[in-house]
């Protein structure tokens, strides 16, 4: 029975002996005592891990905004949907402008009454005139009195007071009319410039307040790209020279950008200054404002290669 026991503790000892030889085999040990690191997996691609890295910035257009009201009121008219492509000053919407083309209306008319008006005061003047000049030639010849020409140059004056007066009141009434035309023209949504609409706000019959959205509008093109280089970076970027453009979405396909702009004050902020560059070349079509993007700066051999 003692023998038996003694069987089984010796082959529990070796069972333990050999569990801790394999454990130790797993884990080197390096000079020291200190366990040696793992080694890097082999076929690591150096250019692919690069290719990771770089500054991260999504592609921009130059003319890109939102178009506001100019005006309160109520959207009469929606003309044009997202996706639309808009020529500069198209009509995009409006709003209810009947009370303001009432107040054009009117204002048009009294225009009109002022006009008249004037030209009977300018006629009355010039017969004023006429007979101030007879009554000074009459005076001259004795045949009229003191009294007679007083009158006379009081009558002239006062015609020229009141013509001037109606002038006043045509170019009151002109300006009103501007206004209300200006008025009637900030009830209108314009494009300002050429692109495509890429969202819409507003709805018909939504009540809008002045510089609330109406729509926006962007160009597709030219793709540009904002990015920092820090101040201390080797290799200061220069406008001219391309930089290589990675899709974050797909960065198999590289694109080349050329700086058009670098700014001459540093940030202090980020001790860096800000760099823009415009993409060029083919395939672009595949791009759009908005899209994630790393620029690869320093530029690297990929870049170079890219260059058109």
């Amino acid at each position: 029975m003692r023998r038996r026991n003694l069987i089984w503790a010796g082959a529990l000892a070796l069972f333990a002996i050999g569990c801790g030889g394999d454990h130790a085999s797993s884990q080197p040990v390096a000079a020291g005592g200190s366990t040696a690191p793992e080694a890097a997996p082999s076929g690591t691609d150096a250019g692919t891990a690069r290719t990771n890295e770089g500054i991260l910035s999504v592609l921009t257009v130059e003319h890109e905004v939102d178009v506001r009201a100019q005006h309160e009121g109520i959207v009469q008219l929606v003309s044009v949907e997202e996706g639309r492509h808009v020529t500069a000053n198209e009509i995009l919407g409006k709003l209810d402008d009947r009370s303001i083309q009432l107040e054009l209306e009117k204002a048009r008319a009294d225009l009109q009454v002022a006009q008249n008006n004037l030209k009977y005061k300018v006629a009355e003047h010039q017969a004023k005139e006429a007979n101030l000049k007879r009554q000074q030639l009459l005076r001259e010849a004795g045949l009229s009195s003191e009294a007679d020409l007083e009158e006379a140059q009081f009558e002239e004056k006062a015609t020229a007071y009141d013509a001037e007066s109606f002038k006043a009141l045509v170019k009151s009434s002109e300006a009103q009319i501007q206004n209300l035309q200006v008025e009637l023209e900030q009830t209108q949504f314009r494009a300002p410039f050429s692109g495509v609409v890429v969202r819409r706000y507003i709805r018909q019959g939504q009540t809008v307040q002045k510089d609330d959205p109406g729509f926006r509008v962007s160009q597709l093109d030219p793709l540009q790209v904002h990015f920092q280089v820090a101040e201390g970076l080797r290799g200061r970027p220069n406008v001219g020279d391309d930089v290589q453009i990675l899709a974050v979405a797909d960065p198999s396909r590289p694109y080349v950008a050329r700086i058009i702009k670098v700014s001459p004050m540093v940030d202090p902020a980020s001790d860096s200054y800000d760099v823009t560059a415009q993409l060029s070349g083919p395939g672009l079509t595949a791009l759009s404002p908005g899209m994630a993007v790393r620029v690869n700066w320093p530029p690297n051999s990929a870049a170079s290669a890219s260059k058109p």
